[in-house]
């Protein structure tokens, strides 16, 4: 491989792969910091979408977007508004289950079953457990960044770099698996956290018609593309950051 000589006659050969020109070799606790930042960020961005999704613009979008499938059983765009911004406002809040139970539908029956309560106690208890530890992994990894910020700059960057391509690699596997079999992987996501039997309904009840399967399909959707752009954006920003530290090393030997 050729390299660019020096200017002077006593000048040494210069070299982009000379060893002051790479960052010098993270420590075992600093390799384990890296590990930890890398490992969590697929799991900071994805809360991220989930809770930009859980939101009711979201709910609004879905509702009014061309081709959405229509209520069967005669529930108008405002009704369902209105009761899909009770059914997400109860997953975020800490009220009562009578919140739910105790509201009147349309045709003049409860809006909501015993059961469909329940699962929605369910999914509460999974969202907000989820979104307080996803906030905790935030705090922890903003002192990993830290600590190896002053301790080795570039190697919070390099893991971050790292854990986007993981957010990428994963996203891609659960992609291909709904892909090849969306109900199953439905079904297989829901079974990792509810009972089976506690979140399947009739087509006539209530939450099927607030949130049917292409409800799930675009949120999953938009889950996905929100996370995949985080991705990039955060493989753009540490790209940068470790050109500006490569640059600033070869000003200081030269």
């Amino acid at each position: 491989m050729r390299t660019r000589t020096g200017t002077g006659t006593g000048d040494p050969p210069v070299s982009s792969a000379a060893p002051w020109n790479r960052a010098p070799r993270p420590t075992v606790p600093q390799r384990v910091l890296q590990c930890f930042l890398a490992l969590s960020l697929p799991v900071l961005w994805l809360a991220l979408a989930v809770r930009l999704v859980a939101t009711p613009v979201f709910l609004w979008l879905e509702y009014h977007r061309p081709g959405f499938p229509a209520d069967r059983w005669g529930m108008d765009v405002e009704e369902r508004t209105t009761f899909g911004s009770y059914g997400l406002d109860y997953i975020m809040n800490l009220a009562p289950p009578e919140y739910l139970g105790g509201l009147v539908s349309p045709e003049g029956g409860l809006a909501f079953t015993p059961s469909e309560v329940s699962h929605m106690t369910d999914v509460r208890h999974v969202l907000q457990w989820g979104l307080l530890a996803a906030t905790a992994l935030l705090v922890l990894s903003a002192l990993a960044g830290w600590y190896l910020h002053r301790t080795a700059p570039g190697a919070a960057s390099r893991a971050w770099f790292a854990g986007s391509w993981l957010t990428v690699g994963l996203l891609v596997a659960a992609a291909v698996s709904a892909l090849l079999g969306w109900e199953q992987f439905f079904t297989a996501f829901h079974g990792l956290f509810f009972s089976s039997g506690t979140w399947t309904f009739s087509t006539t009840d209530t939450l099927i018609r607030l949130y049917p399967a292409q409800f799930w399909v675009d949120a999953a959707l938009t889950v996905a593309l929100l996370t995949l752009a985080d991705a990039f954006l955060t493989m753009l920003l540490t790209s940068r950051r470790a050109r500006r530290l490569r640059d600033r090393r070869l000003r200081s030997r030269s």
